[in-house]
């Protein structure tokens, strides 16, 4: 699904972010991505969801080396990704409704096809009655919901949660991460960067720990 070979990655001519870096996620795992602020996670993210390229070493991901593919066929990959970003990125003028079924009206399909499973989601992370409000109206934690709930509603391949309980409570941080085993179990592979050690106890998933722009395999695998 995913493999790094000896990645490296430096912006301009500062320092190296990322030093000789391989790691392998296989089809259907779920791994955590631990280490310290300023270790390099969101960089490793950004270049698993092709918003960076390598400075050195070499990226596949769906068996497809990524320096070998056309500009066009970056969006068709960027498809089969779902991701849960830091900073949320909701669109203002849509209702987390909206926000939600984006994914889904980009893809083709038709509101009354995608209704129900839109509700069930906003449902399931606790925002049923919160639907038709703008992200304006929402509270920090309530976006991060939307926006998980947006990553996850089209069923993507690989799915990809940079602190998806960074701003929410440890009950509805618990259900967000039972929501992300549950996709996993029907064949999604799930990776979660985090500060938060209790998701990681709790699933016993593998861990991949970067420190100083190196990465550590702690071993563990649901």
């Amino acid at each position: 699904m995913v493999r790094f070979e000896k990645v490296g990655k430096r912006y301009g001519a500062g320092p190296e972010v990322l030093r000789d870096v391989s790691f392998m996620l296989e089809p259907g795992s779920f791994t955590f991505l631990t280490g310290p602020s300023g270790a390099g996670k969101s960089t490793l993210m950004k270049l698993m969801y092709l918003a960076e390229r390598p400075s050195s070493g070499l990226i596949s991901l769906f068996d497809r080396e990524l320096s070998r593919l056309r500009r066009s066929q970056l969006p068709g990959m960027r498809r089969r990704i779902g991701v849960v970003f830091q900073d949320f990125r909701l669109l203002e003028h849509l209702t987390a409704f909206e926000n939600v079924a984006l994914p889904l009206r980009l893809a083709g399909r038709r509101g009354a096809d995608y209704r129900r499973d839109v509700e069930e989601l906003l449902n399931w992370v606790g925002l049923g009655g919160r639907k038709n409000e703008k992200p304006q109206s929402l509270s920090g934690g309530e976006q991060q919901r939307v926006a998980i709930a947006r990553a996850v509603v089209a069923k993507p391949d690989l799915i990809l949660a940079d602190e998806p309980t960074g701003n929410v409570d440890p009950d509805i941080g618990e259900r967000l991460i039972r929501l992300f085993v549950e996709l996993n179990r029907f064949g999604t592979t799930v990776m979660i960067a985090t500060h938060d050690r209790a998701p990681i106890e709790s699933t016993h998933a593998r861990e991949l720990r970067l420190v100083n722009g190196r990465l550590i395999d702690m071993g563990g695998g649901l």
